[in-house]
């Protein structure tokens, strides 16, 4: 049993780069993927949502070319590369292949779209974001190409500029991929702070209310273990992180559960309400909707009085309702939080999306390895494959530096 580590990939993207342009490299990017403490399947639906960015990330290193083309090209794909000619990043748009490139891609174009005056040019990206394991292995893609085509405009990823990257990787996401997601992915990986879980409150739609929550894990002696069940899920047809008919449901329902309860978004809806549904579908997924949303905010209370039984209970609750409600665990997301639950972490839940990916549970430091563990076993005794284990600190969101 061991802990994925939180490498730094520039150096190997900045050699590829180099090797692939012929010229040297102008700007290494970074961008973490995220894990969501609590807050799944709100943020469509007007809610709240508290992630943390994590220390494992993607890099993209860039070089500006002359010629108007774009190339990509990843070293997690078996140095899959794409190139395109500038011009057609604006005529791609919806109509762009929905594989890894499209995030990449869509990317230039959104920004472009935006009126940022996007260059020819040459990227390379490498990760240590497991892909398809719902850690947002998307939004870190996209957001370290956007912060490197800022990083070669000489424009810092901070203020409207780092605004506008959330916002152009969502659009990419959605318009050029098509993923359904919200915009919860995107917001932390470019708002992410060391030390911090990041509270989103969408009651206003996209533009999320945003603000800082402390995190003081070691200092209580506490720690986050995301196992990643290896169970690929997926958001959109090809992506990396993409499950068509299963993400795109559970979001018509709840559209579907807001028509019948009369208000704009499940936000708005009271429990007595919800509870009158006449069908049983609508109905349990906007239960979810409006018991998720109160759970985030007791889970920030309890973590403000560092009130351990409370974090452990929420997170239960999170994951049965996700489960019998929702309807988006599977059975190796419950096989590793009862296994780890059992071994002694405060609380556990699925994470993400849902329909297979990666759970968090909030453990003693001591007990990581014990807890760890206990799921290895678990998974051995069911004849399933091993699962990897990540242990999270809070992390910076985007930003690039010069080479």
């Amino acid at each position: 049993m061991g802990f994925l580590a939180a490498l730094d990939r520039g150096p190997s993207a900045r050699a590829a780069l180099e090797a692939m342009s012929g010229a040297p490299a102008q700007v290494i990017a970074r961008a973490p993927g995220r894990v969501n403490l609590i807050g799944e399947h709100t943020d469509y639906n007007g809610g709240a949502v508290l992630p943390v960015a994590l220390p494992h990330a993607t890099w993209a290193v860039a070089a500006v070319r002359t010629d108007g083309r774009v190339r990509v090209r990843s070293l997690q794909r078996r140095h899959d590369e794409v190139a395109v000619e500038l011009p057609s990043v604006a005529a791609c748009g919806p109509g762009l292949s929905p594989t890894w490139a499209g995030y990449a891609v869509g990317v230039l174009w959104t920004l472009a779209r935006a009126g940022v005056p996007v260059p020819g040019l040459d990227l390379v990206v490498d990760s240590t974001v497991p892909l398809g394991a719902g850690l947002s292995s998307s939004a870190a893609l996209e957001c370290a190409v956007g912060a490197a085509v800022l990083g070669v405009l000489g424009r810092p990823v901070a203020g409207a500029d780092a605004d506008l990257l959330v916002d152009a990787a969502v659009a990419a996401e959605q318009q050029v991929v098509g993923a359904p997601t919200g915009g919860m992915d995107q917001a932390v990986a470019v708002h992410g702070r060391a030390g911090h879980a990041v509270h989103l409150d969408f009651a206003t739609g996209a533009a999320a209310a945003r603000r800082l929550v402390a995190l003081p894990l070691h200092e209580r002696g506490l720690a986050l273990l995301v196992t990643d069940t290896r169970v690929a899920h997926a958001l959109a047809d090809g992506g990396p992180d993409a499950e068509p008919v299963g993400y795109a449901a559970r979001r018509a329902d709840c559209e579907e559960a807001a028509r019948l309860l009369g208000v704009p978004s499940l936000r708005e809806a009271v429990p007595d309400a919800v509870e009158a549904l006449p069908d049983g579908r609508p109905r349990r997924r906007a239960r979810h909707v409006v018991s998720e949303t109160a759970r985030v905010a007791a889970f920030v209370a309890a973590l403000e009085r560092d009130d351990r039984r409370e974090l452990g209970r929420l997170l239960a609750g999170s994951h049965a309702s996700l489960r019998d409600d929702m309807e988006v665990s599977c059975p190796e997301l419950d096989l590793a939080v009862t296994a780890a639950t059992g071994a002694g972490a405060l609380g556990a839940r699925m994470t993400g999306g849902g329909f297979g990916g990666s759970t968090v549970a909030l453990v003693d430091e001591q007990s990581l390895g014990q807890v760890a563990a206990a799921v290895d076993e678990a998974f051995e005794r069911e004849g399933l494959a091993a699962p990897q284990h990540l242990v999270v600190e809070a992390s910076d969101g985007a930003s690039w530096s010069p080479v």
